[in-house]
């Protein structure tokens, strides 16, 4: 019952330290002159990416790698099928034509390439996503970054917006996001220690806790955040979010995971990135096949319906 109990609390501060650091990030944004679009890219998906980039980390200097990868695949698929559904129950998600058409395709891109370096021993039966290839993804994190300023400065769709006021003084400011970094820290270490021993008690695979319980709370902060913004009505907040988010977790995340400690891949797990990538192709397609590049109350259904089998079949295979 202990284990539980500090699950619980270690969860309550990895999304209080990130509601913090987001906040803070936000506000600091916001004194820059940040768009809107380039804010939830990169800082407000940096910053809900945080407690996977946390947990991760206290998991592979632990050396339970399988709990980075589950962590991070289970993640991902939350972010689109869980978030983006409850999201578009509350409003139309509408986005940015230059958000459909390089920002997805770029998160498609992340997720085959991630297949393909964790595959590359296929035939042999023994396969690690190895330091190099963790220094590969964060190069092409620069690559995507790189990208994206640039290319805000050129895309006249990227139409300044009205920001709303910054709510906090710089010393606040700097004062929410050292106490975000401290509760991310703290929060992080106990969920990792207290999902191994669980994982032991049931005698389910690190991955499959990684995976649900894990995935689901490190992902807590996108939703909150995805809600909120919703309920504003900023929507380049919500896509923004969860597109870098997803960038951010495959690419940071993993890739710092990998260097710190090399993550042995078992094939069996080759169906969830293959999942990940169906449903990234999908949520692709509704938004650049429809007229007005939206998701409709009926995707949100479906992906709810998809989030549910994925659960439902991850715990069967145990």
């Amino acid at each position: 019952m202990l284990e539980y109990l500090l699950l619980v609390v270690s969860l309550f501060l990895l999304v209080k330290g990130a509601d913090y650091l987001v906040e803070g990030s936000s506000n600091l944004g916001k004194l820059m002159k940040i768009k809107p679009l380039i804010l939830g890219l990169t800082v407000i998906a940096l910053g809900t990416s945080l407690p996977e980039l946390v947990v991760n980390i206290f998991s592979s200097i632990k050396g339970t790698t399988d709990i980075s990868l589950g962590n991070i695949i289970g993640s991902n698929i939350a972010n689109i099928l869980l978030i983006l559904g409850i999201t578009a129950l509350i409003i139309k998600v509408k986005v940015r034509k230059n958000i459909v058409k390089k920002g997805i395709p770029f998160t498609l891109f992340t997720i085959l390439f991630l297949f393909l370096i964790l595959n590359d021993s296929f035939f042999n039966g023994v396969s690690v996503l190895s330091r190099i290839d963790g220094i590969i993804l964060i190069l092409l994190l620069g690559v995507f970054l790189a990208f994206l300023f640039k290319h805000s400065k050129e895309d006249k769709e990227l139409i300044p917006e009205e920001l709303e006021p910054v709510k906090h003084s710089m010393p606040i400011i700097i004062t929410m996001i050292l106490g975000g970094l401290i509760g991310l820290t703290i929060g992080g270490k106990f969920v990792i220690d207290s999902a191994i021993e669980i994982a032991k008690q049931l005698g389910a695979s690190e991955f499959l806790i990684s995976a649900t319980v894990l995935a689901f709370g490190t992902s807590l902060p996108e939703l909150i955040v995805c809600v909120i913004a919703a309920i504003k009505k900023e929507v380049d907040f919500v896509v923004g979010n969860i597109v870098g988010s997803n960038i951010f977790n495959i690419l940071l995340v993993l890739g710092a995971s990998s260097i710190i400690n090399p993550i042995p891949f078992n094939t069996i797990f080759n169906f969830d990135i293959l999942f990940l990538a169906m449903i990234t192709i999908w949520l692709l397609a509704f938004m650049y096949l429809g007229k007005k590049h939206q998701l409709e109350r009926w995707n949100s259904i479906l992906f709810l319906v998809l989030y549910v089998f994925y659960m439902t079949f991850i715990i069967s295979r145990g």
